[in-house]
């Protein structure tokens, strides 16, 4: 089955663009692109895809907001941020407010392809120049104190423990049920539990909970 997209960005021609992209590759669909938050908060809660594209500079509310509004209602949707800004602030506040995948409107159409269908089978894709500064950021908080972690993940048992332990390090669900001898969908079971322990919306969150921060 075609992987759906939905397209939230208010530029017209990439818009269009985007859409007729998608339609063109096997194995995706587009399912509905919107050129504003208000537009995509109204019409996707309706008929969930399981990818949405989003713009960060929208004219009404952001990508950022639409993004943190929508989540909670769809969290088996993923969110991958498709935008001109590197700054590190809205790499951050998308990945909090619950986006799974940042990319640069500059990338390569093979590498948005590679990028939906990896956030649909449970990655984190994101542009070069971005994972770096996600991992200079982890790699300044290497010195937290290991309480920080054990307190924020206190509730969970050690089975949720070893999975989010997994999650954090990057492994796909086939990796991590394939590691605990478990099905997929119990690992995506287990996920949805970590999720609401630790109150998060999607694996980045869920990692920082796990490194303390």
């Amino acid at each position: 089955m075609a992987i759906s997209v939905a397209i939230v960005e208010d530029d017209k021609g990439l818009r269009e663009d985007l859409a007729g992209f998608i339609n063109s590759r096997r194995g995706l669909r587009c399912a509905g692109s919107f050129a504003s938050a208000e537009d995509a908060l109204q019409s996707l809660p309706d008929k969930p895809p399981d990818v949405v594209l989003m713009d960060i500079n929208l004219s009404g509310k952001s990508g950022i907001e639409c993004i943190a509004a929508l989540k909670p209602r769809l969290p088996d949707t993923q969110f991958v941020v498709l935008t001109v800004f590197e700054e590190s602030e809205k790499i951050f506040a998308a990945l909090r407010a619950g986006a799974s995948g940042y990319l640069l409107k500059r990338a390569a159409p093979a590498e948005l392809a590679g990028a939906i269908e990896q956030v649909h089978a449970g990655g984190s894709p994101m542009s070069p120049q971005i994972a770096r500064q996600v991992v200079q950021f982890f790699q300044s908080q290497r010195k937290a104190p290991a309480s920080a972690a054990a307190a924020n993940t206190e509730d969970l048992t050690a089975r949720e423990r070893d999975l989010l332990a997994l999650l954090a390090r990057g492994k796909q669900y086939k990796e991590i049920s394939d590691q605990l001898g478990i099905s997929v969908d119990t690992v995506r079971s287990h996920i949805r539990r970590i999720y609401r322990k630790l109150h998060v919306h999607s694996r980045t969150e869920a990692a920082m909970k796990f490194i303390g921060k």
